[in-house]
């Protein structure tokens, strides 16, 4: 509705009046426009259940974006329709950081309230916005902002920066914080902990290109319960196309395209397996009964035993990987009631230490899976020759396939994916951390002559031949 004083002007000074409130409605309440990408909602679901969560994506992907959403909803409690994760019913207190009080105020700052003399153009409504108090030192930095929650009561978001160290983030209590940009690990704890009385949760949004950095440990190798990584690549967004995409990843250097990219750590000397995921990925499909199929073991204990099964087109000369499983801490009857589920015809390939022997039982390791169901193959995992297994020769050899397009993974195997991100060398070296399914994998590969096709059900074979027989 127009204003009264504005009533009597000519219609078309009118309507340029009111198309230009129209767009100050919507710069000071970017709130109510925000329509997440896939990934983007699942990062804020998984607050429904995770206390710490991480956000990993290439650079210009709207990682950072997603927390200052996220830090808006809870402040304000204005949770759409549509929102998935954590509420918070009452007003709350939590802080936004970044590396440095300059690009706090260029990042997080900016984001949540606007540039400095368009404060209330940012995630938080101008109308919600009751104060803020600028930081000493730093030019138009803001140290704090007090935020009308939706119950009536004050939230507050305090700006904090790395740099003024460990000290800096002791004393206060609060319901969340948020890290934009990897944070050193003892901040990371020291912020963690500033939650722990409330139950709150703690939020980190950034492009890993630090490396296997403890931080980042933490979330893929560790995951303590109530963790989570949600990985976004430029592939899953919609504000590029593909030759964009395409584009801008060419422009990236070499060591950090996978990081910049795609979310993925920059990793010691070098991934093993330098490929775009895009390249090896695909939907999963039902296997042609006369694809012959074989499964991998990586025995473990303290770290996970690991499974994987292939199919292998021979045709084509392609390998898919199909399933996986992985578990630790568990015993070979334990594993052998979810892998008997492959199928009891599936050949199984396993490892050198399969010959160790279980210091209980004093069987070995490669017997016990056979006593519960599996069908293990007579020895262990060697290349056709039947003597050599050089770690390095079966790398090689599953790098060039899949860098020719013959080697071809499922969609949803997740915890596959993840450690074919982590697989790298430090100093020339395979470190074998979190390699399981890795190991799994090469070892059904080495032993793929052995595989076999999906033997039919008992009586098909005759059905068949007396179907055949009637259309005579």
């Amino acid at each position: 509705m127009l204003p009264d004083s504005i009533k009597d002007l000519p219609p078309k000074t009118q309507l340029a009046i009111a198309l230009r409130e129209r767009v100050k409605r919507r710069r000071e309440n970017k709130l109510a426009a925000y329509s997440p990408y896939d990934k983007q909602l699942e990062f804020h679901g998984r607050g429904a259940t995770d206390r710490e969560r991480l956000f990993m994506a290439g650079n210009q992907l709207g990682k950072t974006w997603s927390g200052a959403y996220e830090a808006a909803y809870h402040a304000t409690g204005l949770y759409p329709d549509w929102w998935n994760g954590r509420r918070f019913p009452s007003a709350n207190v939590g802080w936004a950081s970044g590396v440095t009080s300059e690009s706090v105020r260029e990042t997080t700052q900016r984001l949540l309230l606007g540039r400095p003399g368009e404060f209330g153009t940012g995630t938080i409504p101008k109308r919600l916005i009751i104060d803020i108090k600028m930081a000493r030192g730093v030019p138009d930095a803001v140290d704090s902002v007090t935020v009308r929650h939706v119950n009536g009561d004050i939230s507050r978001i305090t700006f904090k920066s790395y740099e003024k160290g460990r000290e800096k983030w002791q004393g206060e209590t609060l319901d969340w914080v948020w890290f934009d940009e990897e944070p050193p690990q003892a901040i990371y704890t020291e912020g963690l902990t500033r939650t722990n009385a409330t139950g709150g949760m703690a939020f980190m949004t950034f492009t890993p290109l630090l490396g296997m950095s403890d931080v980042v440990r933490r979330f893929i190798v560790d995951k303590p319960i109530g963790t989570s990584v949600t990985v976004m690549t430029i592939y899953d967004v919609g504000h590029y196309t593909k030759e964009e995409a395409d584009a801008i990843v060419a422009t990236y250097p070499a060591h950090e395209r996978e990081a910049r990219s795609s979310g993925t750590p920059t990793l010691g000397s070098g991934r093993i397996f330098p490929v775009s995921e895009e390249l090896i990925t695909c939907e999963p499909f039902e296997i042609p009964k006369h694809w012959v199929q074989v499964a991998g073991i990586d025995f473990g204990w303290d770290h996970p035993t690991a499974a994987v099964r292939l199919a292998w087109d021979r045709d084509d000369d392609v390998i898919y990987v199909t399933a996986s499983y992985r578990l630790k801490a568990a015993t070979p009857a334990i594993h052998s009631l979810t892998l008997k589920h492959w199928g009891d015809w599936l050949p199984w390939a396993w490892p050198h230490d399969g010959l160790q022997h279980d210091k209980g039982s004093g069987d070995q390791l490669a017997s016990l899976y056979e006593a519960n169901g599996l069908a293990v193959l007579a020895s262990r995992a060697t290349f056709e020759d039947g003597k050599s297994n050089g770690v390095e020769a079966g790398l090689m050899e599953m790098l060039d396939m899949m860098q020719e397009g013959r080697f071809r993974v499922f969609s949803n195997l997740n915890d596959w994916f993840e450690e074919f991100r982590l697989y790298h060398r430090k100093d020339g070296k395979v470190v074998k951390k979190a390699d399981d399914l890795m190991a799994a994998t090469r070892y059904a590969y080495m032993m793929r002559r052995f595989a076999k096709s999906k033997p039919r059900p008992a009586g098909a074979a005759r059905a068949v031949r007396k179907a055949s027989w009637k259309t005579m």
